[in-house]
């Protein structure tokens, strides 16, 4: 009687150690499936002008389409260039999606061997893991281009690790952050009104001659300016004009006179021992690629701030790499439902059409702020 009753006992436990081992599992799984890795999108270069460099993409904005912008690049230099080009997206941890608005940008350690970083972030606040490469990377003077809201692409709260880049930094050391301190400007302001004011930008004569304005002639943006003025020793390449209305034929905007839209500057490694070259553009919206003489500008500064001057021709390819449908920016106007590894097929459009873009009632209202 007392061998059975104790049988039992050991049964019921063991019983009770196996149903606890599956929960344990089950939690194990859970764990893994909330918080999913993406991989990098990577477009491999076969030949060309940039075969041997790489260029890392930083996509992360809540409003102009960075997600598009970025990747269309990328295509453009790596198939038509022959540039390895990795673009990381910020995505939704648990899902694995593209969320411009995440404080989530899986991959810069990529960017210990990139030749260049292009940026097009806004307001981050990113894991110190995610953060630390991207400060070894300025660290090192690693050339830049940065567009539209990268004047501002980290806010990062008091007393954090990396709070000096934030763009409203009061230290003087190293004063409104990233923006100001390596781009040469932080945010100061819109300047033309988003979806009502376009941007013609114009290039004065003495910059025409600058190898990223090789073959430029019109450039015009369908975003709206942001005012600026850039550190000393910037050199301007074009003074952005707001517009009357989205017609690039348009007349000036009354009240307002143009100011700097697109610069280049240089900027000092943490050790004094280097310099790296910085191409700054406050436009850049996926809507603005379309237009020929930004989309060349942009390629030709890739190459500019790589050292590669000497390769640019007017000639140089600026066709898109499979389809280019860029969706109108606004807040909360991204496509919905689509992962970095989507876009990897070259035929695939940037983005996809079948993907819905669901825009909340409250992002409708702040449209244009």
């Amino acid at each position: 009687m007392n061998r059975n009753w104790t049988n039992r006992k050991i049964i019921v436990r063991f019983t009770i150690l196996c149903w606890l081992g599956v929960l344990c599992l089950a939690n194990v799984s859970f764990a893994l499936d909330t918080e999913v890795t993406s991989q990098p999108l990577v477009y491999e270069g076969k030949s060309g002008i940039g075969a041997g460099k790489h260029i890392v993409f930083l996509a992360g904005d809540h409003e102009y389409r960075s997600e598009e912008t970025l990747p269309a690049l990328a295509r453009m230099l790596a198939i038509n260039h022959g540039f390895k080009c990795t673009v990381l997206f910020t995505v939704d941890p648990k899902t694995g999606e593209i969320d411009p608005a995440a404080d989530n940008l899986p991959g810069t350690e990529v960017l210990k061997d990139a030749d260049l970083a292009v940026i097009f972030l806004r307001f981050k606040n990113l894991p110190n893991e995610q953060m630390q490469p991207i400060v070894d990377y300025l660290d090192r003077a690693g050339p830049i281009v940065g567009l539209r809201t990268s004047t501002h692409a980290f806010k990062i709260p008091t007393g954090l690790r990396f709070s000096k880049y934030d763009y409203q930094y009061k230290g003087d050391e190293y004063k409104r952050g990233f923006g100001r301190q390596v781009l040469g400007e932080s945010w100061s302001g819109h300047y033309g009104k988003n979806h009502v004011m376009a941007t013609r930008l114009d290039v004065p004569e003495k910059a025409k001659t600058h190898p990223i304005m090789t073959g430029v002639n019109k450039p015009w943006a369908q975003s709206g300016g942001y005012w600026t003025v850039p550190v000393e020793g910037s050199e301007v390449l074009a003074f952005a004009q707001p517009l009357e209305n989205m017609s690039p034929d348009s007349n000036p905007a009354k009240d307002k006179a143009p100011c700097p839209g697109v610069w280049v500057r240089k900027y000092t490694s943490q050790d004094g021992h280097k310099e790296g070259r910085v191409f700054t553009t406050t436009y850049g919206a996926s809507e603005d690629l379309l237009d020929d003489d930004f989309r060349r500008m942009m390629i030709n500064a890739c190459l500019w701030s790589v050292g590669m001057e000497t390769n640019i021709t007017n000639t140089l390819n600026i066709d898109f790499v499979g389809g280019y449908q860029p969706a109108t920016y606004q807040f909360g106007g991204h496509r919905r439902g689509v992962k970095p590894a989507e876009l990897a097929d070259i035929e695939v459009s940037i983005m996809p059409a079948d993907k819905a873009i669901v825009v909340p009632e409250r992002k409708k209202k702040k449209k244009n702020k």
